[in-house]
């Protein structure tokens, strides 16, 4: 899911080797709501959690993002895949960070919760599940297999889409 909704920085994004350093880069932290697969050893947490919020998402794409795009323009700043400027990377950083955790909350809401407890991804200001739609089974090889597809074509048509645009750094 996370490379579904990152798929739209070809269009953002002057370069498009900055969109496929952005949205390779990015799309791993989709995975960043189910830390508390991990944590729930812990007293008070559990899947669907305080980590499956915009609100924890929002603030672990603040502390991560800016992080992560700075990294990316210290190593590759100085070549063509990435921007130079450490305030921009830090920017794009934040940005894909948090596309893709709110992509996972998405992707979670679609899923059936016959084994896990509903989403609640506007806690603390509206109490209980928002959506309620029982499309999928969240361990379905196929509908991850599916996804996974899906996040593939749609980078893959929007970079031909994006053909013929400029392909300096200078911008993103």
């Amino acid at each position: 899911m996370a490379l579904v909704w990152l798929a739209p920085a070809w269009f953002f994004v002057d370069s498009k080797k900055v969109a496929a350093t952005a949205i390779g880069t990015g799309f791993w932290f989709g995975m960043l709501p189910d830390v508390d697969l991990v944590l729930q050893r812990l007293p008070g947490i559990h899947h669907h959690g305080v980590f499956h919020t915009v609100l924890f998402v929002t603030l672990l794409a603040l502390v991560i993002g800016p992080i992560v795009g700075w990294l990316l323009t210290k190593l590759l700043g100085d070549s063509e895949w990435f921007v130079r400027d450490s305030k921009l990377g830090a920017k794009i950083g934040l940005i894909v960070v948090w596309v893709a955790g709110i992509a996972h909350l998405f992707a979670d809401m679609l899923s059936a919760p016959d084994v896990s407890t509903r989403i609640e991804p506007l806690w603390p200001l509206v109490d209980g599940p928002i959506v309620m739609m029982d499309v999928l089974w969240y361990k379905s090889f196929w509908a991850t297999t599916a996804l996974f597809i899906l996040g593939v074509a749609a980078n893959l048509i929007a970079w031909y889409l994006a053909d013929g645009r400029r392909s300096s750094t200078a911008t993103a």
